[in-house]
């Protein structure tokens, strides 16, 4: 993606890449075998001001275009999908703020951003993944205060956030025109997180639960007005999917450049295996499907900064790289053979990190679902 980019943001991207190739990529391996969260590698992140890349120019922000921002989380996501993940899952914190906040909602969720913090999105509950409108958390209002109870569960960045966007029911008997969304602030009394998930990928990326218990909250703190919670937390999915579009894409790229290197070194038969037509094929299709994602990204995101509809195309971006993800890490680990299967070898760790991509903000069979309903039409 770096040849649709600006001067400005390529100075930028070889930063991160030295950055990646020096701090993340080679480190991240350990972590992932301790799922222990790597705070030191965060903390030289926060340095570079990487948690920064999505903050408006005007709330202190470097002011990139979207599609710039998207090479800079792909060669992220190259590195280790998981640091991606982190970095990317913080402006998705921010997002329902900016949708739908007010002007000094926004100031302050992006200072907590710019002072070095990280922003966690917080829809999902054990009984509301895909059917996001059963959700039981409530938000009941008393004199200028909401006290929220409830629990979320699978929260990126939810051990690890400055701040919160939730969502709760304020009338529980109107379904999704009774959610509401509010924007907390960590170490307020009553909110806590819970059980941290022990995942079988990204496990660089802290994900756990965030509770509720008698959550005492400015009136002030409600994002929007109520009953609009259901349709900002869809306006920030339909963001969110493209982003985790790119990283995928990233991992995708990561995969076919791990087959290839490995298919030159590799002698079989008296020659490397990449000579043999089936495995050029093999590559060939990878790189169809990553550029195609790419591009489906860079449309997606286009699209966003010039304010056009892009829910359709948002939906694909992330349904076709995530598909492709996956794809390309196991194409690269049937090219490895028995050493593929080996947690000597990187490819392994891609697969398990790809197959989030196909679950997380909105499985691959709800994107299905957008992007046929929006194809179709009403009738």
């Amino acid at each position: 993606m770096s040849y649709l980019i600006s001067d400005e943001a390529k100075d930028l991207l070889k930063d991160v890449h030295e950055f990646c190739e020096k701090e993340v990529k080679e480190q991240c391996k350990e972590y992932d075998r301790s799922g222990e969260w790597p705070k030191d590698i965060y903390k030289k992140a926060i340095d570079m001001q990487l948690q920064t890349l999505e903050v408006p120019e005007k709330y202190g922000g470097p002011g990139l275009d979207r599609v710039s921002v998207a090479a800079l989380i792909e060669e992220m996501a190259k590195a280790d999908a998981g640091f991606a993940t982190t970095i990317s899952a913080s402006g998705l914190g921010m997002k329902p703020v900016l949708i739908a906040g007010t002007e000094e909602q926004k100031e302050r969720a992006c200072r907590r951003i710019t002072e070095g913090g990280f922003g966690a999105f917080a829809l999902t509950e054990p009984g509301a993944g895909s059917d996001a409108g059963a959700g039981k958390a409530t938000a009941v209002k008393d004199g200028d205060s909401y006290i929220l109870n409830g629990r979320k569960c699978f929260i990126t960045n939810g051990g690890v956030a400055s701040f919160y966007c939730i969502s709760a029911m304020t009338d529980k008997s109107a379904g999704t025109r009774g959610m509401s969304m509010f924007y907390i602030e960590k170490g307020t009394p009553g909110l806590s997180t819970g059980h941290e998930e022990d995942k079988m990928g990204i496990r660089t990326s802290n994900t756990c639960d965030v509770v509720l218990e008698n959550c005492r909250i400015p009136a002030s703190n409600l994002i929007g007005s109520e009953g609009q919670g259901f349709k900002t937390a869809m306006k920030t999915l339909d963001q969110a999917r493209t982003w985790m579009g790119c990283v995928a894409t990233g991992i995708a790229q990561r995969s076919m450049e791990e087959a290839i290197a490995y298919g030159k070194q590799r002698i079989q038969f008296g020659k490397p295996i990449l000579k043999n037509e089936v495995l050029k094929f093999k590559i060939a299709d990878m790189e169809i499907g990553i550029e195609t994602a790419r591009q489906m990204v860079a449309h997606s995101l286009t699209l966003m900064d010039k304010g056009m509809p892009y829910t359709k195309e948002s939906a694909i971006a992330k349904c076709y790289a995530g598909d492709v993800a996956v794809k390309a890490a196991s194409e690269a680990i049937q090219m490895f053979g028995g050493y593929g299967y080996s947690r000597e070898y990187p490819v392994e760790k891609l697969l398990r990190d790809a197959k989030i991509f196909q679950i997380f903000e909105g499985t691959n069979e709800i994107q299905r679902i957008v992007v046929a309903n929006n194809t179709i039409g009403k009738f």
